[in-house]
């Protein structure tokens, strides 16, 4: 299967993601399927020996030969009939299993290969939260699900199949008194369903509610235990204990008792007696020997096994649905439009311009309205403003993590939509507060945007940003594995990704308050680094304290998504508007930049 093969398009998300090895599949079920049928004549092979017993025991010795032969005959059938079921059921097994590693191979290239083309803005944490669950919980259900559902689906309904021929083609009578308890399972079981969607929206309900509260009662254990308000912190999680144990009682108490008489209903034992007392009863009125009911007794109760699996399949249906839409919804994830081969261009130059520009992340919620400014090249330009005032979303326009919802960011007179995404990169650098370090050696991490660097030019760059004497001094260096051979702190991370930029050496450099949340030491350090790697670039900085930007060449106040003042620190102050105003604070540290949703 290619990894641009297109899931077979249907409105049902398990015929979507099952589409390409449906066929195989089937294929599997039906070999599952033969297998068991061949694996249960052992069970008509008894009856037929017993009934040449009976109905020659008063047989002749010139007879017993031929009546010895019959049974080897039939023996031998019945063996040979188990081995061939085995291995076709075992055939059945291997492919399915070949069709899902398949599934699960292109699936998870399919989705690697879509999020590499995703905005960079779109990977926040609950966009993580989704593409771990996709990638694990939700392939590894669909693996249940082609592994190991279609071959179960074959080995019930062949067993129910055979059994109901088998027993139909002996004697009719019979055979509807041995099924008669499944017409009551279906009802019961049906019964019981319609109970569970009645009080399900509750149940579901309530279970979210006391989630919720479970963690805001755990996170806020050390408040609770410094102020003293016990019981107001358990009143909540008490209140939602409470009301999901009123809601589960009323999910469960009709559903149970309904499962109960359905299963009832079909036992092993239910079905046996019924064939039993009825059995002795056509064999007092003449209607059936003792040996013709034999093989109801054998058959009929092997019946129930298959038919509680149907119902627990069919259950899990359910949860299989779910993840093969979630994975489906992970594969349309809308992507970063990339110019064609026609429409690339080079950028002259190193001058930025914002014209026009507007972003929204949703219809109600504008970030940014009408942005219009120019980063001329060697400048500094510093973005201020409230919380939440779009200073990170400005900043993660330029870098392209989304891009605008009207006007348009041109670097050296090239929209940024017609400059590939490596281009694009190699011009602007950034390094933000959310440092992003992969699972490999320090030494792959700082050379991820240079995978040909030399190691005298990682190790430039490592002393450029303050970071060389710290790795050499870890027990493998700059093989040092993040997450198993080191822990780096916060501001051993920033000054990683500090060397990572300057390695790239972009000429125009996006600073978002790279200090904010370190401590002094590794404070001091970043900025000796920063003040090294930014002399003579473009920069544009996000600035969380004024003091740091005063010296700038422009500075942008932002408020509500709009540029409202635009000047020097001096020109500013002189306009007593909203930027003299927070001067005037002087609190501005405490200021945290919000999170950028989902777009």
């Amino acid at each position: 299967m290619s990894t641009n093969t297109p899931l077979t398009q249907s409105k049902n998300p398990i015929r979507q993601v099952l589409g390409p090895i449906r066929g195989r599949l089937i294929i599997a079920a039906l070999l599952a399927s033969l297998g068991t049928m061949l694996t249960l004549v052992p069970l008509a092979g008894i009856a037929h020996i017993a009934n040449i017993l009976f109905a020659n025991a008063d047989t002749t010795k010139l007879t017993i030969g031929h009546i010895e032969t019959e049974i080897w005959w039939t023996v031998i059938a019945s063996v040979v009939c188990v081995f061939v079921g085995m291995a076709l059921m075992l055939a059945g097994e291997l492919t399915a299993h070949l069709a899902d590693n398949r599934m699960t191979h292109y699936l998870r290239l399919a989705v690697i290969q879509r999020l590499a083309q995703v905005p960079l803005g779109w990977f926040t944490s609950r966009a993580s939260g989704e593409v771990k669950q996709a990638m694990q919980d939700d392939i590894a259900t669909l693996h249940s699900l082609a592994a190991h559902f279609y071959t179960a689906v074959g080995r019930a309904s062949g067993a129910l199949l055979v059994s109901v021929i088998y027993l139909f083609a002996l004697d009719w009578r019979m055979a509807i008194i041995a099924l008669l308890p499944l017409p009551g399972f279906l009802l019961f079981l049906r019964r019981a369903m319609q109970s569970s969607d009645v009080n399900m929206h509750e149940f579901v309900t309530r279970l979210e509610r006391i989630n919720s509260t479970t963690t805001e009662f755990v996170s806020g254990i050390p408040v609770v235990k410094a102020f003293g308000v016990n019981g107001q912190a358990h009143s909540n999680y008490q209140k939602a204990v409470d009301d999901f144990a009123q809601a589960f009682d009323r999910f469960t108490r009709p559903l149970v008792a309904l499962m109960a008489h359905a299963h009832a209903m079909v036992t092993p034992v239910t079905v046996l007696g019924l064939a039993l007392a009825v059995g002795t009863l056509f064999i007092a009125i003449g209607w059936m020997t003792p040996v013709e009911i034999l093989p109801f007794v054998l058959v009929a109760p092997g019946i129930c096994a298959p038919l509680l699996l149907l119902h627990t399949l069919l259950h899990d249906l359910g949860s299989a649905a779910g993840a093969a839409q979630r994975v489906l919804a992970l594969l349309e994830t809308p992507i970063l439009e990339q110019p064609n081969h026609n429409q690339q261009q080079l950028p002259s130059g190193h001058e930025i311009r914002f014209e026009s520009v507007s972003y929204a992340y949703s219809d109600s919620h504008r970030a940014l309205s009408n942005i219009n400014f120019t980063l001329k090249p060697g400048t500094v330009t510093a973005i201020v403003g409230p919380s939440g005032a779009g200073k990170s979303t400005l900043a993660k326009l330029l870098l392209r993590f989304f891009d605008p919802t009207q006007g348009c960011i041109t670097l050296g007179g090239v929209d940024l939509r017609h400059l590939e995404t490596s281009a694009l990169y190699r011009h602007i650098g950034f390094v933000l507060q959310e440092v992003r370090l992969i699972h490999a050696s320090i030494r792959d991490n700082i050379a991820l945007g240079r995978p040909s660097a030399s190691q005298q030019e990682i190790e430039d760059a490592a002393r450029a940003a303050n970071i060389h004497e710290r790795i050499l001094a870890l027990p493998h260096g700059y093989s040092s594995v993040v997450g198993e051979d080191v822990q780096l702190s916060g501001g051993e991370q920033q000054r990683v990704s500090i060397a990572r930029a300057i390695l790239l050496d972009p000429p125009v450099l996006v600073l978002d308050e790279a200090t904010a949340a370190t401590d002094a030491g590794n404070e001091v350090a970043i900025q000796e680094a920063l003040s090294r790697f930014t002399q003579g670039r473009t920069l544009l900085v996000i600035a969380h304290r004024l003091d740091t930007v005063k010296h700038a060449d422009q500075i942008l106040v932002l408020d509500n998504g709009t540029i409202i003042e635009q000047g020097s620190h001096q020109h500013l102050l002189a306009q007593r508007g909203l930027y003299t105003r927070l001067w005037t604070l002087g609190d501005y540290a405490t200021i945290t930049e919000p999170k950028v949703p989902s777009c």
